[in-house]
């Protein structure tokens, strides 16, 4: 990941007002303290501290790098967006630039679809494929954005609906718009981070609506 926490200001671009909470999962699931939730997400300690340590690397990280906060927040917006209604929406939209908020969330609804989809490379798995469309910023959007966040949201598209499509091409297309190895290696990370938070997030609330 992107290196230790660097303590962003809270006011500064793409920073999120959550990343001064202890937990951020607690936050958004409003886990009170000795209640059901509490009690099951403190019954793996590590899990819940690893959690919360790679959420502050990646959106709090001593070293940017070629992926500025913001364009993590935008990103971020975007992926939890594909993945329909969760209420992590909020936490990565509050970094958004006022500029890119009705772009990003317009882009996620254009892109959003059933997934993952894809076609497999290898011969073997050839009868998995599930052909489908390959979705991209559109021109009038990556003008609005940079190239440089456009190519990264087609990218995280790709990953969260395609990832079996991945190519040496898509990475060529980063490298392209100006990304460094480095922060292509930090936006793969994000984007598998995030998958992953959704799903923590949708677990634990099925259990909290479960709750007498």
């Amino acid at each position: 990941m992107s290196g230790a926490s660097g303590a962003a200001a809270v006011d500064a671009p793409g920073a999120l007002p959550a990343l001064t909470a202890p937990d951020v999962l607690d936050v958004v699931l409003d886990v009170r303290e000795g209640d059901a939730l509490d009690v099951v997400r403190r019954s793996r300690p590590v899990a819940r501290e690893h959690t919360q340590a790679a959420f502050r690397a990646l959106f709090d990280p001593r070293d940017a790098g070629g992926f500025s906060l913001g364009e993590r927040a935008a990103v971020a917006s975007f992926v939890v967006a594909l993945h329909g209604e969760t209420p992590l929406q909020a936490v990565y939209d509050a970094g958004l630039a006022a500029e890119h908020r009705e772009v990003v969330a317009a882009l996620a609804a254009a892109a959003r679809r059933p997934g993952p989809y894809g076609v497999f490379r290898e011969p073997g798995l050839a009868a998995e494929s599930d052909p489908g469309e390959r979705w991209e910023v559109p021109g009038d959007a990556a003008a609005q954005l940079g190239p440089h966040l456009a190519a990264a949201l087609t990218h995280a598209s790709l990953l969260v609906l395609r990832p079996r499509e991945s190519r040496p091409e898509a990475l060529a297309a980063l490298l392209d718009a100006g990304w460094t190895r480095e922060a292509v290696v930090t936006l793969s990370q994000l984007v598998a981070f995030l998958t992953f938070q959704v799903r923590i997030v949708a677990g634990l609330s099925v259990l909290k609506e479960a709750q007498p």
